[in-house]
């Protein structure tokens, strides 16, 4: 298989992905290193591919049902997985996280977590990697691009992070 035919067969893979897909696997699907995936990906967003890296792979952005809102948030580091909890806990998908670092203006991490096993997940790589939230680059203050099936879930959620001491209002 070429290059072009492996980029078109990544594609296809992520389409048909339910959840994100490594770029390990993908490495060990078509046989190539891991760098091979990472710049077959680059070259696809270079064309135009809507692809995000997230903590547990790529995912292709697709167009989803529900409201996108976006909450602004304020907490230590030893805050990020009740946040999270309370925000998927409440039906609302964690898209990414934002911060606005002095010197580099606007960072954004991926997240798309979804439910309490990608918390989990989330906060086990934190772990492994010895590796800070974004939100610890600006005292704690960082929003959340969420996406939930109505209103009502995004009232609650809002509730739930007031009630916990972290929604920056």
């Amino acid at each position: 298989m070429d290059a072009p035919q492996r980029r078109k067969a990544i594609l296809e893979q992520l389409e048909q992905a339910d959840a994100p897909v490594s770029a390990s696997a993908l490495a060990a699907r078509f046989s190539v290193s891991r760098q091979i995936i990472v710049g077959d990906v680059a070259l696809l967003r270079a064309a135009g591919a809507d692809v995000a890296a997230t903590p547990r792979g790529y995912v292709l952005s697709r167009a989803e049902s529900g409201l996108v809102r976006t909450v602004a948030c304020r907490h230590t580091p030893d805050g990020t997985e009740r946040e999270l909890l309370l925000l998927v806990d409440n039906g609302c998908t964690v898209l990414d996280v934002i911060v606005e670092h002095a010197v580099y203006g606007q960072l954004t991490g991926q997240l798309h977590i979804t439910s309490r096993y990608d918390v989990a997940q989330f906060m086990e790589r934190l772990a492994k990697e010895n590796a800070k939230p974004l939100s610890t680059l600006t005292g704690g203050i960082h929003l959340h691009t969420l996406r939930c099936p109505d209103e009502t879930a995004f009232r609650r959620a809002r509730a739930a992070l007031r009630a916990a001491g972290f929604l920056l209002e």
